[in-house]
C-alpha cells in the first residue's frame, strides 16, 4: 500500500486543485508547457509531481533535437544511449504523471500573452492558462542558398542520423565545425565511403573529444578556411561550389550529399513582440527562467545561448516548474 500511496495522493491533489481552475464557466490550466526535449519533459516531471496537474503540448515532432542525434555518451546515468532511446524514456517517465488527456501532439500555432489568463492557439483549439513554460526548443539552420532549399531531400539534408544510411559508399561533405558537424561526420563514415568537412575557419570550435574523434578517422578529410557558395545539380546533389575565403579562389567539389551542421536558431516566432526576445532570437530571462511576463517561462535552447546542452536543458526544465510553483502560489491560485 505504501507505494500506491504517493500516486493516489497526487491524483485526489490534481482533483482538488482543479475545483479552482474554472473561471467564467470556462477551464483554465494552472500551467501549460510547450515542448518536449528534455526541458518539456523535466518541466512536465516536476510540475506534475508539485501537483500542478500539467498539460503537455509537445507538437506533431515530439522529442526535440536529441531525436536527431546518435550517440549521447554525457547524460548522467547512461555509459551511452542512443538520443531517440534516450527521449522515450523521458517520454513514458512524463506518462507515469500525466493522463493521456493533457498531453497534446499538435503544434502551437500562436499565443496571447497579453490577456490573462494567457491563451495558447492549437489550429482551431484555444486553451487558458495561469502560467506557461517554454521549452520550444531550436531548430537546424541552413545556408540560405537557393539550390539548397531546392535539393532538401534529394541529397541535401540536415540529419546525418536520418539520412546517412542512404549514402552507402557514396561522397558526402558536412558543412560547420561545431559539435554537431564532427557527430555528423564522425557517423556518417559508417556508411560513406568518403567524408569532407568544409569550414570556414581555419580551426574547430567543437569539444576536444569530438574533434580527436575526427582528426583520427581515415575516412574523414578537412577543407579550412572555405564556404560552400552553391549547391550543384539538376534532380540530385552532384556538387558544391566552394570559396577560399582567404585568397578567393573558387572550385567545385564533386560530392553525392551535403549535410548542413551550422547550429541551430530558437523557436520564437511566435513570442515575437509579446516577450523579450534577443537579437539572436532568444527569450530573454532573469532570474534564471523569468521572461517579461509575470507567469511565463523559458527552458531549455529556447533561452539558453551559451551551454546548449542535453542535461543543461533538463535542468531549467526543472527550474522553471518550480517557478511556476511558486507563481501560483503566491497568486493563491492553487493550494
Amino acid at each position: 500500500m505504501a507505494s500506491v500511496f504517493p500516486f493516489t495522493f497526487i491524483k485526489y491533489k490534481f482533483i482538488y486543485n482543479s475545483i479552482f481552475k474554472v473561471q467564467g464557466g470556462r477551464m483554465v490550466e494552472n500551467v501549460i508547457i510547450i515542448g518536449s526535449g528534455p526541458a518539456g519533459y523535466a518541466a512536465a516531471i516536476y510540475a506534475a509531481r508539485n501537483d500542478l496537474d500539467p498539460m503537455l503540448i509537445r507538437g506533431l515532432q515530439a522529442g526535440g533535437q536529441l531525436m536527431l542525434t546518435s550517440l549521447v555518451e554525457n547524460y548522467p546515468g547512461f555509459d551511452s544511449i542512443l538520443g531517440p532511446d534516450l527521449m522515450e524514456k523521458m517520454s513514458q517517465h512524463s506518462k507515469k504523471f500525466l493522463p493521456p488527456s493533457k498531453i497534446i501532439d499538435r503544434d502551437v500555432t500562436s499565443v496571447d500573452l497579453n490577456v490573462y489568463p494567457y491563451k495558447i492557439y492549437v489550429e482551431d483549439t484555444v486553451y487558458e492558462t495561469y502560467s506557461l513554460i517554454i521549452a520550444s526548443g531550436a531548430s537546424a539552420k541552413w545556408l540560405g542558398l537557393e539550390n539548397e532549399k531546392r535539393l532538401i531531400g534529394k541529397g541535401v539534408s540536415g540529419c546525418a542520423v536520418c539520412d546517412a544510411f542512404f549514402f552507402k559508399n557514396k561522397s558526402v561533405v558536412v558543412v560547420g565545425g561545431g559539435d554537431s558537424a564532427m557527430e555528423d561526420a564522425s557517423y556518417l563514415s559508417k556508411f560513406a565511403s568518403d567524408v569532407t568537412i568544409i569550414h570556414r575557419r581555419d580551426k574547430f570550435r567543437a569539444s576536444s573529444i569530438m574533434q580527436d574523434r575526427v582528426f583520427s578517422n581515415p575516412k574523414i578529410k578537412i577543407i579550412w578556411d572555405t564556404v560552400v557558395e552553391d549547391v550543384l545539380g539538376k534532380d540530385h546533389v552532384e556538387g558544391v561550389k566552394l570559396k577560399n575565403v582567404k585568397t578567393g579562389e573558387e572550385r567545385v567539389l564533386p560530392t553525392q550529399g551535403v549535410f548542413i551542421a551550422i547550429g541551430h536558431s530558437p523557436n520564437t516566432d511566435i513570442f515575437k513582440g509579446q516577450l523579450q526576445i534577443d537579437d539572436l532570437g532568444y527569450i530573454v530571462t532573469h532570474d534564471n527562467v523569468k521572461t517579461s511576463k509575470d507567469g511565463v517561462f523559458a527552458a531549455g535552447d529556447v533561452q539558453d545561448r551559451r551551454y546548449k546542452q542535453a542535461v543543461v536543458a533538463a535542468g531549467w526544465g526543472a527550474m522553471s516548474a518550480i517557478e511556476a510553483t511558486k507563481f501560483l502560489e503566491e497568486k493563491k491560485l492553487i493550494k
